[in-house]
């Protein structure tokens, strides 16, 4: 029996039955009738549900962000735990892996002779409404009806919208045929391979036309791209940095990151958090309030327990995650 056909004879009430069992709504009053009326509303009006912006990365380009509303954040995370979180996404995949750190996709390249990295152009935009379906929704699980609603709720003007809960698993399901394949062809080849969302890291002895042509022609397969700008080769003689993390001779977070963190948080004890950032403003606002002094000092722990993660024993910045700490707790910021 093919895939298609295990739906077959499955009637409408069945396939109301099998919606109504994922309880997309969580805990409601609302009846039954009123829950399916509420998702379909919800599938067709994506526009009025979604808050889009740009963030901007460290090179100046736009990232573009689509975050949903209350409402449909509820319905994509119980998405998330209903259909998604039992499938298995590929080993050779780092990112968005409930308990993988980012450390683990660097560690397999430490002390390697050369290092490669790869990036995807347009990630999530790339992956379109028939790979949702396609990876995410397969008719083997559910019945056609359902994964059509399901695939409209997680995508957004036809593509996988960066921002979403949903988003970062399906796109570990939408490319672990990739990982798969290109993870054996490597291992085959005594080659180290990884990717963390769209960045492929390759390690090892390898002739590099070889690795970089086969990854393009089997992205190009599937509707991806290599962002060509963003294609990097090190060797051992020179740094090698996989996701922020230096990997010549051990892991360790880059000299410039703990540089920057080590004299943002100098300025915090010297100065005081509300001084120091109100020299760092350039607006006219004069006024600082307390959220917003407290987000910037959690931010800075954020980043001292990346560089702990690295090296867990790093008294430096463990003692000034105390620090930190404490300056969250002071009335004096």
């Amino acid at each position: 029996m093919s895939h298609g056909d295990l739906w077959k004879y499955s009637t409408s009430e069945k396939n109301r039955e099998f919606l109504l069992s994922l309880q997309l709504l969580g805990r409601t009053d609302l009846s039954a009738e009123q829950q399916i009326s509420c998702l379909y509303r919800l599938s067709n009006q994506l526009e009025a549900h979604y808050r889009t912006y740009f963030l901007t990365k460290r090179n100046g380009a736009k990232r573009k962000i689509s975050a949903p509303d209350q409402l449909l954040k509820r319905v994509q995370k119980n998405i998330v735990t209903s259909c998604l979180a039992q499938r298995s996404c590929s080993p050779y995949a780092t990112a968005y892996r409930k308990g993988v750190q980012l450390v683990d996709n660097a560690r397999p390249h430490l002390g390697q002779k050369q290092l490669l990295k790869l990036d995807i152009e347009d990630f999530f935009g790339s992956i379109t409404v028939p790979m949702i379906a396609r990876s995410a929704f397969p008719r083997i699980y559910f019945p056609p009806s359902v994964a059509g609603l399901l695939t409209q709720l997680c995508s957004y003007e036809d593509c996988l919208p960066q921002g979403a809960p949903t988003s970062p698993c399906i796109s570990n399901l939408v490319m672990k045929p990739f990982d798969d394949y290109i993870g054996a062809w490597c291992a085959d080849r005594q080659i180290t391979y990884t990717r963390f969302c769209d960045d492929l890291t390759f390690s090892g002895t390898f002739e590099l036309k070889e690795v970089k042509n086969k990854v393009q022609n089997f992205l190009f397969e599937l509707g991806f791209s290599l962002n060509k700008k963003k294609t990097s080769q090190r060797k051992a003689s020179q740094r090698q940095c996989v996701t922020g993390i230096v990997v010549n001779a051990k892991l360790q977070a880059n000299r410039s990151y703990r540089k920057k963190l080590r004299q943002e948080i100098y300025y915090c004890l010297k100065f005081g958090v509300r001084s120091h950032l109100m020299q760092q403003r350039t607006d006219d606002q004069q006024t600082l309030g307390q959220e917003e002094m407290q987000q910037y000092l959690q931010q800075l722990i954020g980043k001292t327990n990346f560089i702990l993660q690295v090296n867990p024993s790093d008294q430096e910045f463990l003692q000034a995650k105390i620090t930190l700490k404490k300056l969250c707790q002071s009335d004096f910021l």
